[in-house]
Formats: structure tokens, sequence, C-alpha cells
């Protein structure tokens, strides 16, 4: 398995985090591979440009995954499988970017994986077309840039100061309260949160939560630390609070996700 990331230009960093890719030859009927996504407060554009998955619904029905979409903020986790030799290019983007690039909100596909060309008619067709023809990732990586440049100018609004807030919540890594945020953004408490759902896809306090869940799961790789260091060192006030969130955003008890020996850390494995 090969995972590697791929930084976007300055000029985009406040809409674009980075450009991924996943691959994987050695997937076979014989050794098949399934994908767990966490639950995540950002959302990415995602193109199969080898191969193709299944995704696998919580009541165990299946379905065949796009070729494009984008897949909005999640409070839940999604499961995918797959046969087959794969090859996946993904651009992770912050909430709001939805609304700045596609002229939607986030709520309006917050928990959902929309196919690219239901979401943008004609020019999703297009540029799907351009990243599967694409002689590389790093020549996807520059076709999407300049796709996105497009996009901002057609869509392009002075940013509002709700932008801020919720970029200030994935910094702090959810440790922010709500009250502090709408008094630094000079709103009343309603507004604000009715302001950031719809930019975020959730309520400021279960974005915060989320936001929170990603920090602990990053922490993947330090074998060192106890699961009570982890929840601490991500604002959790105790163990229990911690089990309970991880549980829900991710479908595993902490032990059990942070021991490897389940889906979807193979390619933290590999980073």
């Amino acid at each position: 398995m090969n995972y590697y990331t791929i930084p976007c230009k300055p000029t985009l960093s406040q809409y674009v985090r980075f450009f991924w890719v996943l691959e994987h030859d050695g997937v076979t009927p014989a050794q098949p591979y399934t994908h767990r996504s966490m639950a995540d407060g950002c959302c990415e554009l995602v193109f199969h440009y080898k191969g193709r998955f299944t995704d696998i619904a919580a009541d165990g029905s299946s379905s065949p995954s796009f070729t494009s979409g984008v897949g909005g903020p999640s409070q839940s986790f999604s499961r995918f499988h797959t046969q087959e030799a794969f090859g996946i290019f993904g651009v992770y983007l912050y909430p709001y970017a939805i609304a700045a690039l596609f002229g939607v909100p986030a709520s309006a596909i917050t928990n959902q994986q929309v196919h690219l060309p239901a979401l943008l008619g004609q020019a999703g067709k297009d540029i799907e077309e351009k990243i599967m023809l694409a002689a590389d990732n790093y020549e996807r990586a520059a076709i999407l840039i300049t796709f996105f440049e497009s996009q901002l100018t057609r869509y392009h609004k002075q940013p509002p100061p709700v932008f801020k807030a919720i970029g200030y919540i994935i910094k702090s890594k959810g440790t922010v309260t709500v009250d502090a945020l709408a008094q630094k953004h000079f709103l009343s408490t309603r507004q604000f949160e009715r302001n950031f759902k719809e930019f975020a896809g959730f309520s400021p306090k279960l974005y915060s939560r989320i936001i929170r869940f990603q920090a602990a799961i990053e922490k993947y790789r330090d074998k060192n630390r106890s699961l009570t260091e982890i929840a601490y060192d991500c604002g959790y006030y105790d163990q229990s609070h911690f089990i309970h969130d991880f549980k829900e955003f991710s479908g595993y008890h902490p032990k059990t996700y942070f021991s490897g020996n389940n889906e979807g850390t193979e390619w933290k494995e590999a980073e």
C-alpha cells in the first residue's frame, strides 16, 4: 500500500488543506481490502482513477461507489470494500470550501457522498474525465488547482466571519467554547450557531466534538502514550467521555483502534 500527500499552492490554502493519494496493487479476491473512513469535520473531493469500491451500508447492503464525488462533513464512519487493485486521488477541503468552490453550503451535503456530476453538472463530468486521463498524480493536482482557481472566480464573495471561526475550531482541535467564538466575531450566540451550521454542516458543539475526535486519531502513531494521556491531550475531561465519543465517531473502542488490529488503519501504517 502506498499513501502520500501533495501540498497545494499557498493562494488556495484557505480552502484546500492538501491533496492525498492512496494506492494498493496487492488487492485480489483472495486478499480483499476494506477501508473505513471516520467522522470528519472537513470535506473530501475523491477520484477513483483505478479500480472501484463497493459502499457498505450500516444494514449490510452494498452499492457501487462513484468514480468521482464529494464527501460532506460526517458524524459517523463509513465502510468501503474492493477486491481489485486501486488508486484514489483525494482533496482534503475545509468545509466552507464547498460554498466557495461549488456554490452550495456544506449543510447541503452533510453526511452524504455526492457524485460530482450530480453536484456540478457538465463541469463535473469534464473535470472527472481530465483527472482520469492525467498522466500522474502531480498532473491531477495541477488540473484541480486550475479548476479551483476558476471556481473561486465564479463564486467569489467576501468570506463571512464564520469561516474564520470554523478554521479556529480546527486549529484549536475543538477546545474553544461556542460563546467565546460568538463574542470574538461580534455575533449573538443564536445567529452564530445558525451561520456556523450552514458552512460547517453541524452545530458548533457537535462540530467541536468531531474535531476533538479527529485530533485523537492523529495520535495513532504515538504508541508510548496511554488512552488516558491521549484523552487529556485532546481536551477530554475524562476517559469515559473519550470512549463514548470515539465509539460514536469510529465504531471502535479506542483500545481496539490504537492496537492497530482493525480495518481503517492500514493506510496510516503506510504514511
